[in-house]
């Protein structure tokens, strides 16, 4: 059983990306089987840029911290579209506040291979910064694979620091201030704020 704090629906959005309708929200505790089909739907190179290692499926482990969210310490978005009355997750992105360091967050972000493109990982990121920016975090992180191009576009484009590791030379890490800093460019969307109950 898990602990439900106050879920935030002033952080709901609705996009128009292309054509398509697509809703934005926190994620909730029961949304773990929409997040296993989603990771099953990811190509095996998105899985691996994801998590940083080959995964065919998303182990017990890491289910259950997916699921232990307080929308503080560790926030969690979701996009997903609505086709035939049914839910499709199609965009994740979250960040975990660093337990020795209040100051700095984690953070991933992941798009469903037909979607990537389009602009939904920075309007994802951006809404990242802006409610770590609204807590104690002022610096993010995030470790991506030296061969993810398009993550290290993606972050350069949002103001972060592309720096390579000095632990694995096959990682690429990430860093931005947001301490007196504009957060991430909102990508050219058309968004609408909806509250839902």
């Amino acid at each position: 059983m898990y602990s439900i704090p106050r879920y935030p629906v002033d952080l709901i959005d609705v996009l128009a990306v292309g054509s398509a309708r697509v809703t934005v929200r926190p994620t909730l505790p029961q949304d773990i089987e929409l997040q296993r089909v989603f990771f099953r739907g990811l190509s095996p190179r998105a899985r691996n840029n994801r998590f940083l290692t080959p995964m065919s499926e998303l182990p017990a482990t890491l289910v259950e911290s997916f699921a232990n969210i307080d929308y503080s310490r560790h926030l969690a978005l979701l996009a997903e579209v609505f086709e035939d009355g049914r839910e499709h997750m199609i965009g994740e992105a979250r960040y975990v506040v660093d337990t020795c360091d209040p100051a700095v967050c984690e953070f991933a972000v992941a798009v469903a291979d037909n979607w990537q493109g389009l602009g939904l990982g920075g309007f994802l990121l951006a809404r990242l910064e802006e409610q770590a920016a609204k807590g104690s975090v002022n610096r993010m992180t995030a470790e991506t694979l030296t061969v993810n191009r398009a993550m290290q576009r993606l972050a350069h484009r949002a103001g972060y620091s592309v720096l390579a590791s000095a632990a694995d030379p096959t990682h690429t890490r990430l860093e931005k201030s947001l301490t007196n800093q504009v957060t991430a460019v909102d990508p050219p969307l058309s968004t609408r704020s909806e509250s839902a109950t």
